[in-house]
């Protein structure tokens, strides 16, 4: 039994209410009588995922140069636009539906039909209304990723329409895949989106990247310096404070299973800074590097995702420190892969997200599982004495990573040949910058000295051109 009270009773999905009951003839929240705190503490989780948001609109900004800094804290709120409009329109009904198939859900709930007050999908312990936010919220920090991928040289229109059409046939199928269908019945495990958020992520940004080619000049080292490591390190701390709602509240529920998730975030997170910045010390001999170690938190904080309502604290350590540590040993992955994804969105969640979610499969711990009350669950990872669970989470990355790359790469080349929809600017917005060419007179920082500089060389031109009166020149008398 979930609680020791015997007098409340767990709600259940009626079909012949699918929306909870009707509010004039009925009271909808009496169900839930009791269990309030479960949903209230799910809506506190959601906004906090909310701050990962802005998050990534400061950590991206950061790393890029500031000439095109200002268009990646633009995309960060017009992403959550497209994808809530995405969402509520058909999203939520792709993924989560009753009654989909293997691949993806039907329009069982298109434009948010019957998402209201009844029990939901994830957990009868939420209102449907509740999860439907939760996960929405996923959806929109997935896709900002993706549009990483795009930086200093992809225009921002097409990149809104590709994240409407990558949000509806990329991570609407994975996310049913993972929590609703073929791989939750594997079944795979993956806590709070090590696949369908982290994998798909990586691999679609380098999808991305493939295909709108090299930034110019190509292979130029500015390239790898960030312009504003503030901004680098606000990012991560949003992101950082973000992700303890991201990954405590996955459980879908206020259990001490939840309580473990954040804890289990902070220690990945804590030792993925510890194993990042330990492969950098000696790479750079004896220097440090602040976004070197934002860079390992956020690795820490992907390698965990998928495995922190999983494994015990000491377990999620031994994940972040490896997660931070291997992700650093990927530095040169751009060169190896001669793809210019200069944001690290593969180096930090598509390969974290893969020793993430390998690392699961080895680790995962029944009595973890059993912490929310509902078991007792059989026994889950290679700890448990279940080695088939590896192949399992070998299954999932392979599958994720495939898919997700390949049908970015059919979606970005569909979009790049359609007459008048240019995914690259030109060569001289390139150089000029971003923020110049498609923003209307708004720039990052204190453009005044450049404007200086910018009218001390007009005036210096003009005066060249101003004739003189010619002077004499002295000649011998005869």
């Amino acid at each position: 039994m979930l609680f020791p009270r015997q007098d409340i009773v767990t709600p259940e999905f009626d079909e012949a209410k699918p929306n909870g009951g009707n509010p004039d003839l009925e009271n909808v929240n009496a169900q839930y009588q009791g269990l309030e705190f479960h949903y209230i503490y799910l809506m506190i989780m959601s906004f906090l995922v909310w701050l990962i948001i802005p998050g990534i609109g400061f950590l991206y900004s950061g790393l890029a140069r500031r000439k095109s800094a200002l268009s990646l804290l633009f995309q960060s709120f017009a992403v959550m636009g497209v994808v809530c409009f995405q969402w509520m329109f058909w999203g939520y009904s792709l993924a989560y539906s009753r009654t989909a198939s293997p691949f993806i859900g039907n329009m069982e709930n298109f434009g948010l039909k019957n998402v209201m007050a009844a029990p939901s999908p994830g957990s009868p312990l939420l209102p449907e209304i509740v999860f439907c936010l939760y996960q929405m919220l996923f959806c929109a920090c997935t896709v900002q990723l993706v549009i990483g991928g795009s930086f200093e040289r992809g225009r921002i229109m097409p990149s809104m329409i590709f994240a409407f059409c990558w949000a509806t046939i990329v991570y609407c199928p994975l996310a049913c895949w993972t929590w609703n269908r073929w791989l939750f019945n594997l079944p795979s495990l993956d806590f709070a989106g090590g696949g369908p958020v982290h994998i798909a992520s990586g691999w679609s940004a380098l999808a991305y990247a493939f295909v709108l080619g090299k930034r110019l000049p190509k292979g130029d080292k500015i390239h790898g310096k960030a312009h504003n490591p503030t901004l680098v390190f606000i990012g991560t701390v949003l992101i950082w404070f973000g992700w303890f709602g991201f990954n405590g509240g996955s459980a879908l529920n206020g259990t001490v299973r939840s309580m473990l998730a954040a804890f289990n975030t902070n220690t990945a997170a804590s030792f993925g800074v510890l194993g990042w910045v330990a492969v950098e010390y000696v790479r750079s001999k004896g220097h440090f590097s602040v976004v070197g170690a934002c860079s390992g938190a956020i690795a820490g904080l992907v390698g965990i995702t998928p495995a922190a309502g999983y494994v015990s604290l000491w377990i999620a350590a031994l994940i972040g420190f490896l997660t931070g540590a291997v992700c650093s040993l990927c530095q040169n992955v751009d060169k190896w892969t001669k793809i210019d994804e200069g944001l690290d969105v593969f180096k930090l969640h598509g390969i974290g997200g893969m020793v993430g979610s390998f690392l699961t499969g080895i680790f995962g711990q029944a009595w973890i599982y059993d912490l929310d009350g509902m078991g007792p669950y059989d026994s889950l990872g290679g700890m448990d004495g279940v080695g088939v669970q590896i192949g399992r989470q070998l299954a999932e990355i392979v599958s994720i990573a495939s898919y997700s790359f390949v049908v970015s790469c059919i979606l970005l080349y569909a979009l790049k040949y359609i007459p008048g929809m240019h995914l690259r600017v030109s060569s001289e917005v390139e150089m000029l910058g971003l923020d110049l060419d498609q923003f209307h007179d708004e720039a990052i920082g204190d453009w005044s000295l450049m404007e200086q500089h910018a009218y001390e060389a007009n005036a210096s031109s003009a005066s060249s051109h101003v004739q003189t009166a010619p002077v004499p020149v002295a000649t011998k008398e005869a």
